[in-house]
């Protein structure tokens, strides 16, 4: 690009409330070039003018920038030690009606395996879950439901069985019984005031794209969202390098209790 990404950064932020700064920059920047050159554009302030003026390019824009990349049960491993060991101590420390944050949701995969999940121990009508995401574009894909063969790969198929339709070879509806156990609602973790009191936040392979200082605001604000002794459940490669100086004490692999 031509002109400064410094400049872009700041006009991005006063447009959308996104601060790349805040971002892993190469890792971002090399995102956001390729998507400018596809479109055949010169300078990055071109590039805003052209989003400011086009509603679906701005959407395009927003839905490329945060990074969606989800499937049902990703690290199966995960999800039994939640099912066997997490939720059960959970439900002795909070009872049964535990208050669940799926954050940074994505197409709505993690929240509606929590959901089926937790189906496992009491009925749907008993189910809610906060599914939040930065982008408003990837909430509407989640609540109509309709997903990809591949994205279901690590799903029992207990589940797949018992919620899901086929709509054709490649395509399956998750059921509306589980979509109405899920309150979809759009969220930007480093700007907007979080739910509070949670006994379980969720917020999986999002944390990987921020700079440590995000990272450690983040964590600061999850702690303060959940309850004391409650639990967060992070990514596969987002273990916590000393959590007591963030006031969490490691319950399980990629599970944190506030202390």
């Amino acid at each position: 690009m031509t002109d400064s990404y410094e400049s872009f950064k700041t006009q991005i932020y006063q447009l959308t409330k996104i601060d790349l700064n805040l971002y892993k920059e190469r890792q971002m920047k090399r995102r956001i070039d390729a998507l400018i050159a596809k479109h055949k554009i010169e300078t990055y302030s071109a590039y805003v003018d052209f989003i400011k003026k086009s509603p679906v390019m701005f959407e395009e824009f927003v839905n490329y920038l945060t990074i969606n990349v989800s499937e049902f049960y990703r690290n199966p491993e995960q999800w039994v030690l939640l099912e066997k060991e997490v939720l059960p101590y959970l439900f002795s420390k909070f009872g049964n009606t535990l208050k669940i944050w799926s954050a940074a949701c994505s197409t709505g995969d993690e929240p509606y395996s929590l959901v089926m999940l937790l189906s496992k121990f009491m009925p749907l009508s008993r189910i809610k879950v906060i599914a939040t995401d930065i982008d408003r574009q990837i909430l509407e894909k989640a609540k109509i439901g309709l997903y990809n063969i591949k994205s279901l790969k690590g799903l029992p198929e207990e589940f797949q069985k018992k919620y899901f339709t086929e709509i054709n070879s490649s395509t399956y509806q998750i059921s509306d019984s589980i979509k109405a156990c899920v309150e979809f609602k759009q969220h930007n973790l480093l700007k907007d005031e979080y739910p509070s009191n949670c006994d379980l936040i969720i917020c999986r392979n999002v944390l990987i794209y921020f700079t440590e200082e995000a990272k450690d605001k983040i964590y600061k604000s999850f702690n303060a969202a959940l309850k004391k002794e409650a639990i967060l459940f992070v990514g596969s490669t987002e273990q916590i390098i000393q959590p007591q100086n963030l006031q969490f004490a490691t319950y399980k692999s990629f599970f944190y209790k506030k202390i």
